[in-house]
């Protein structure tokens, strides 16, 4: 008997997110934790919680957890809107579910989910060709090719170090100009296809653009065209992608229970 009640100590409330208490949720769909639990609705009023049962006993934390997490959150965003909270956010139970998240903040979670409705998130992002960004900061600047042509013609690493220190930092300064034009160039662009746009930091050194746009659904195939527009003007200079629809993640509060 005391092993049984160890085993229900274990157990808790892992949280995902926030959705109108109306939502229809399919059978059967699971959620983090090793075995992962079946996902389902906490309800208080005109808001809800998606939540699902974990063993707290193992740890969490697994890849396999954070892509769980994640893709529940940005399907569920593609149906209804959705308040996401962050990874790890676990209660006791569903009293707590309620006692301490769903309660206290019923009132601006309501308001925050009527802000999303019939939106989503897209992000936008972009690299650049290397050899193509490379011979940009060449022509344009002329300390970086000579700094080139020094290294090429002595060829020796150890004599050519400080070279190689200066023209990477040349061309580093050179791409991080370009990226803040291109953002600006995407912003134009992009403006009145978009409800809000947060500009990311750059993800890799290559980076053109990367930015978070919140988008009405009904409007996501202007959005594309004008970023078709955009595409072709870079051509064979900046690969960009459109990703999404998932969870407004950058603009909202990801929040995680008190306590």
């Amino acid at each position: 008997m005391p092993e049984e009640s160890g085993q229900a100590d274990a157990k808790a409330c892992y949280i995902y997110g926030i959705v109108p208490a109306d939502v229809e949720l399919d059978s059967g769909v699971e959620g983090v934790g090793d075995p992962p639990g079946e996902v389902r609705l906490v309800q208080h009023g005109e808001i809800a919680a998606l939540v699902s049962e974990i063993d707290v006993s193992r740890p969490l934390g697994r890849p396999e957890d954070l892509m769980a997490h994640q893709q529940l959150v940005d399907l569920t965003a593609q149906e209804v809107p959705v308040l996401p909270l962050r990874f790890g956010a676990v209660v006791a139970n569903d009293e707590a579910v309620t006692e301490e998240l769903l309660g206290p903040h019923q009132d601006e979670f309501t308001a925050a989910l009527r802000e999303l409705e019939g939106r989503a998130q897209f992000v936008i992002k972009g690299r650049y060709v290397q050899d193509a960004v490379l011979n940009e900061v060449l022509s344009e600047n002329e300390e970086a090719r000579q700094l080139r042509d020094e290294i090429r013609s002595v060829g020796n690493e150890d004599a050519t170090r400080d070279a190689r220190i200066r023209l990477g930092e040349l061309i580093n300064q050179a791409i991080s100009a370009k990226r803040d034009t291109d953002t600006r160039q995407l912003g134009e662009v992009i403006e009145g296809h978009c409800v809000s746009s947060n500009v990311r930091d750059p993800s890799h050194e290559e980076d053109a653009v990367h930015v978070a746009v919140l988008v009405d659904t009904d409007r996501q195939q202007e959005l594309e065209q004008a970023l078709e527009q955009l595409a072709g003007d870079w051509e064979g200079r900046v690969t960009l992608r459109l990703l999404g629809p998932m969870a407004a993640y950058d603009f909202i509060a990801t929040m995680a229970p008190a306590g």
